[in-house]
């Protein structure tokens, strides 16, 4: 039996009785997606989140039943991972990759989903703790080519991949992508489909990619359609987020 923390001292926040409430609505908006395009039952992983959210919520909803958070600065997942120890959650790393906090992403995350610098993964390579095993990791994969987001062109993916292979502490597990708004339903599934035959072309024996890691709280049923394993939802959980502060920056 886990004990979750306690939530009426908890500074950062208060327990809020409707995340269960939100999370069920989510799960079923998921399983009514794999039903509908044709997908295995249960084949799609519901990443939540978190980020800034309070430890509170990440407690209700893990006695809800969620168990894989995700998060995108630091310094505030560490303080919420040191709250929620006693709890068997899975952390997800989804935030843009700063040189100077790759030894705490390597040595306190179980999966990063936005790796697309090579220097960074010979950072989270070399810092990897050998007891944790290699670390799993998505390419971020830029398929707008805004400058304002992360991840490398499609045409780049198959080469960062190739150099990756080489890094023993590090596991590509496949892609992920964080595409613009479409304006319609589909809109929203031409870049989700474009993911998936980039994937579907550099799969091979020795490095399936099984993982696509696509599709958030506008636009799951889209990502769902076109092949997503993981669907990162955050508003839809937890709420509108809290203005986050910005982490020192170091590339």
């Amino acid at each position: 039996m886990h004990s979750a923390p306690n939530k009426e001292a908890d500074c950062n926040g208060s327990s809020d009785a409707g995340t269960a409430q939100r999370l069920a609505a989510v799960l079923a908006r998921i399983r009514a997606a794999e039903l509908r395009f044709g997908r295995v039952p249960d084949s799609v992983e519901l990443l939540a989140v978190s980020k800034v959210q309070p430890a509170t919520l990440i407690a209700d909803a893990f006695d809800a039943g969620q168990r894989a958070f995700g998060e995108s600065y630091v310094h505030e997942a560490l303080e919420k991972q040191a709250r929620l120890q006693s709890l068997p959650l899975t952390w997800h790393f989804i935030g843009r990759i700063q040189g100077n906090k790759t030894r705490d992403i390597a040595t306190h995350f179980d999966w990063v989903h936005s790796l697309f610098d090579i220097r960074h993964a010979r950072r989270l390579d070399a810092q990897r703790p050998p007891e944790r095993g290699p670390l799993p990791v998505c390419v971020q994969v830029n398929l707008s080519g805004e400058a304002s987001k992360g991840g490398l062109a499609p045409a780049e993916v198959a080469g960062f991949i190739d150099q990756c292979a080489s890094l023993p502490n590090l596991r590509i597990e496949g892609l992920m992508t964080l595409p613009a708004p479409g304006a319609d339903f589909d809109a929203q599934r031409r870049p989700f489909a474009a993911l998936r035959e980039l994937r579907d072309r550099l799969a091979r024996t020795n490095l399936p990619l099984p993982v696509l890691s696509m599709g958030m709280t506008d636009d799951l049923e889209a990502a769902v359609a076109e092949g997503a394993t993981i669907v990162r939802v955050g508003t839809a959980i937890f709420g509108p987020r809290p203005a986050a502060k910005p982490e020192t920056t170091d590339h």
